[in-house]
């Protein structure tokens, strides 16, 4: 869909690395995949119809891109730890959260999501957002509860509460939801997706370089990969909202266009808009040069970001 802006930066992605990347993705998939059916098996005094609504998006097949940056950066680190895994399943299960909120009538007004008719098409608008509650509790309770050192634990908290909190994802949200069918610029496009977005990739990247016991200088690097990565990866996203399609994407397009959202190729065009993804690929990169082959998956996704078609 961005074909042809590897060569912007004269970068060609071997067929071993995508081999490679494919092969390593599917596992990371399978083991977040594994430790999110585990956690999403709910004890009595869970109602069924509950349980049921959390699962049917939370375990849907996804790309599970943000729970693979928590494992990524902890392999860039040279470490895992038991506060991977679990930081893994938290950012998934608020990303989750956030889905269902944002598909609601009152919010995006979806009703396809990874493939699915969205939870308040099957469960009710009721059950929708009470899933969404649950998921977004639960998400600190497993992090809570993970066999890590207290300190480690804490900081890795503190850090998920932030950027799932009014002034990052939620505030992003609400800045989105008010920019609709309003004449925006560039500047305030991007402070809306460095929240909304960007903020759940780079505590991601965060958490998991956390996990590892790395240097304060390694994770800052990761975190400004993740904001370079989740700037882009949003471009990405409006131009498949534009040019995408539904059966690849598992989700309805031109939704953008409908609810007037303030978006990048209405504000400067597909063509502007894929060579600024393009740049920010580029510059997310650039971070990763000191980490050596340890983040070569984290190289790998990028420009999989970048490509992607859903």
């Amino acid at each position: 869909m961005v074909s042809g802006l590897h060569t912007l930066f004269g970068f060609l992605m071997s067929t071993s690395g995508e081999a490679l990347l494919s092969q390593y993705m599917a596992q990371v998939r399978q083991e977040v995949d594994q430790a999110l059916a585990s956690v999403a098996t709910y004890e009595k005094g869970c109602p069924a119809v509950l349980g049921d609504a959390i699962r049917h998006i939370l375990l849907a097949p996804g790309k599970r891109l943000r729970p693979m940056l928590v494992l990524m950066a902890s392999d860039a680190c040279g470490n895992r730890s038991n506060a991977t895994i679990a930081s893994a399943c938290a950012v998934e299960m608020i990303h989750t959260y956030s889905l269902i909120h944002d598909d609601l009538p009152a919010m995006d007004d979806d009703e396809l999501r990874r493939g699915l008719p969205t939870v308040h098409v099957v469960y009710g608008e009721a059950n929708a957002i009470l899933a969404g509650d649950a998921l977004l509790a639960q998400a600190f309770e497993v992090l809570a509860r993970s066999q890590a050192p207290a300190p480690q634990v804490v900081r890795c908290l503190q850090e998920l509460t932030e950027a799932a909190g009014p002034c990052q994802l939620v505030g992003g949200q609400v800045d989105d939801l008010q920019a609709e069918n309003s004449v925006g610029d560039a500047q305030q496009l991007q402070a809306i997706h460095e929240r909304k977005t960007g903020a759940m990739f780079r505590v991601s990247l965060r958490l998991g370089a956390i996990a590892a016991g790395a240097n304060e200088e390694q994770i800052q690097r990761l975190d400004t990969y993740g904001k370079h990565l989740g700037l882009a990866f949003q471009i990405v996203d409006d131009l498949l909202d534009l040019q995408g399609d539904v059966a690849q994407l598992g989700k309805q397009t031109g939704k953008d266009d409908e609810h007037g959202k303030l978006t990048y190729p209405a504000l400067m065009g597909v063509t502007e808009s894929q060579e600024m993804a393009a740049g920010l690929i580029n510059q997310a990169c650039e971070q990763l040069e000191p980490f050596g082959e340890s983040a070569e998956p984290l190289r790998q996704l990028a420009y999989f970001v970048l490509e992607r078609n859903n």
